[in-house]
This record gives structure tokens, sequence and C-alpha cells, in this order.
């Protein structure tokens, strides 16, 4: 049996394991949102270090998990190399801003990124910035801190949701009004995409990263994986809020058990 723990701060990852589970639909899925701290955009970065530690060994002791999937940016940025480090025997994949399928879209060369203050203040975040600009220098990249779209998403709350991302979207524009590619970089935004794509114009194309991982996925596991597809979803916080929005986002019915302290 082959079972691939993910985490996320809450349901965005829920993003992830649509496609994790499309592209390996054969493979057991354990599924921890991390509600009852959600979001980790505006946590400090030691906090959501240590916490992705907790979390990946009580996956590794509980669940004997074969594989880790970070499916959230802002844990990747500020945790995901001591993860590597601390597991090197275990698969990790981690989410991280689309920024390179995005220099390749763009024909203005002038892209948004939606992310959180934690994932845009990251090294990691610096670093895949830095190595873009070298090999297209030509692009032009304008970051925005969505500062409470996680948060709106993650409690389902549509006016706050609308709200936000029009703020956000329309200061993105403003700063660029050529930019024609906008990458969602938080696992969260994709379930506003209707909202996001509404706010940004028809000519703005919309890129996140979750088939990517699925497939990088799909590649770090060393054998043919095998299972029966099943799911588990686990919360930290309110189990209930996790089944409602699987149910809500991706039309599926499996129930959510809570957690609590990972013990």
């Amino acid at each position: 049996m082959t079972t691939v723990g993910v985490f996320d701060s809450g349901v965005g990852g829920l993003s992830v394991l649509r496609a994790l589970r499309e592209a390996l639909p054969q493979v057991d899925f354990v599924y921890f949102a991390d509600n009852a701290f959600a979001p980790y955009g505006e946590r400090p970065a030691e906090w959501v270090t240590e916490r992705s530690a907790a979390i990946t060994r009580w996956l590794l002791e509980r669940h004997h998990i074969d594989a880790l999937v970070v499916a959230c940016n802002t844990a990747t940025a500020a945790g995901i190399d001591s993860l590597r480090q601390a597991h090197p025997a275990l698969p990790i994949v981690g989410v991280e801003p689309a920024l390179k399928p995005a220099a390749a879209l763009t024909r203005t060369r002038q892209v948004g990124v939606l992310a959180t203050r934690g994932t845009l203040a990251s090294e990691r975040y610096a670093r895949l910035r830095e190595r873009l600009r070298q090999s297209h220098p030509a692009v032009q990249w304008h970051e925005r801190a969505a500062v409470g779209l996680a948060a709106a998403i993650e409690t389902g709350d549509t006016a706050a949701t609308q709200r936000l991302t029009q703020e956000h979207v329309s200061a993105l524009l403003a700063q660029a009004p050529a930019l024609d590619t906008l990458v969602l970089g938080c696992t969260h935004y994709p379930f506003a995409a209707a909202a996001i794509a509404q706010a940004a114009g028809t000519g703005v194309r919309l890129i996140d990263t979750a088939d990517a991982v699925a497939r990088r996925t799909r590649d770090v596991l060393d054998a043919t994986p095998t299972g029966q597809g099943k799911v588990t979803l686990l919360a930290s916080g309110d189990a209930q809020a996790l089944a409602t929005a699987a149910q809500r986002w991706l039309g599926w019915t499996e129930g959510a058990e809570q957690v609590g302290n990972l013990r």
C-alpha cells in the first residue's frame, strides 16, 4: 500500500489533493488541515517551520506515509529545506508560485503574483524570483500580498472573498495595466479563481501549480504505487469545516476527523 501525506494550514491544500487524486487514483492519501492555526501566511517563519516539522513527524509515526506533499506555499517557503534535512529518506514535494510557467506564457512580459505575506517575504521566494530574473530578464514581476484573502476563503466568507479579491487584483492592475498573467501563489486561491478571473478581466491568464505538484509526486514515488484510493481527512480544529469545504469545492462526501494536538 502506498500512502501519501498532504498538509496545509487549512482547506486550501484540497486544491492540490484534487489534482493528486486525479494523477494517482490508486494511492491512499492522508490530508491534514491545520485549521486550528490557519492561515499560516501572517505567522512568523520560525513558527511555521516548527509546526511543519511537528506535522511531518506525526504523519510518519501515526500514518506511516511513504511520501509527503507540503500543500502550502508558506510552509514550503519556510520549512521544506529543514524537512528534507530531517527526513532524507522521505520523498517531499512542495508547492511554490509558478513563476517559470508564467514567464514562458506572458506576451506582455508583465506578470502578477498574488501570495501571502509570508511567501513573498521568504528567502526561498527571493531565490526563485532571482533565478527567473536571470533567465527571463525582460519579464517584470508585480507582487501583491493578498492579506486576508486566504482567511476569507478558509471560512467560506463569500462576501469577504469577493471584496478582498477585487481590492488586491485592482491594486495589481493599477500597478501594471498591461499585466496578462497572474500567478496564484497560495493553494487557497484556486477556490476563488472565478472571482479572481472576473476582477482581472478576460485578457489575464491565471496559473496555479496543482497539476505540476501532482506530476512531481507521481515521479518521486519509488515503485508503482498501490492502494485503494482512500482519502482520510483530518483536522487540528473544526473537522466539519474541512468536510464541508471538501463537499462544497470538490463534491466529496468523505467525513473528517478532528485529531487535536497530534498525539
